[in-house]
């Protein structure tokens, strides 16, 4: 069955550091929110680095206005199996319209993809792109293979860059 990416874009006239995952899993859709798996390290990732609480649904909105973040996703709608949400699941991925996206919001100074798969989705339709890009690890709890803690670090090594470039 075709599954549709059902919720906007979180972005704002300012943001700067577009985030870019594959799709939303199945509890992201659920929540009709980003990264909504309570075990997804997206958003403690963000709080640690920030010094900011990213609890609620507000708060996580509030931080990502406040720094300049927006989030997306590279897929707007694939076939997976039921009840699957891995990156390895996904079939007959249509991409998202970024050209349209990056010319509504030109503060966009780099793309950051929370995993491979969100690069390899994008790519199929905007490899050439002029934009700065980056792969992020996979904040996902089925990327358990790498330690938090050097997930954070790369994470905060990205923002740093971007707050001065």
């Amino acid at each position: 069955m075709l599954e549709h990416h059902t919720f906007e874009p979180l972005i704002f006239d300012d943001s700067k550091v577009l985030i870019l995952g594959s799709f939303p899993s199945i509890k992201s859709l659920e929540k009709g929110f980003y990264y909504a798996h309570p075990r997804n390290q997206f958003w403690p990732i963000l709080a640690q680095i920030f010094h900011e609480k990213a609890e609620t649904k507000e708060q996580k909105i509030t931080l990502c206005k406040k720094h300049h973040i927006a989030l997306f996703d590279s897929a707007k709608s694939l076939q997976r199996d039921k009840g699957n949400s891995s990156d390895t699941n996904l079939k007959n991925i249509e991409v998202n319209d970024f050209e349209a996206l990056l010319e509504k919001y030109p503060s966009i100074e780099l793309i950051a993809f929370t995993g491979k798969k969100a690069e390899e989705i994008f790519n199929k339709k905007y490899k050439n792109f002029p934009i700065r890009k980056v792969v992020l690890p996979s904040s996902s709890p089925a990327h358990a293979s790498m330690k938090f803690e050097e997930k954070l670090q790369r994470y905060k090594a990205v923002f740093q860059e971007s707050a001065h470039p």
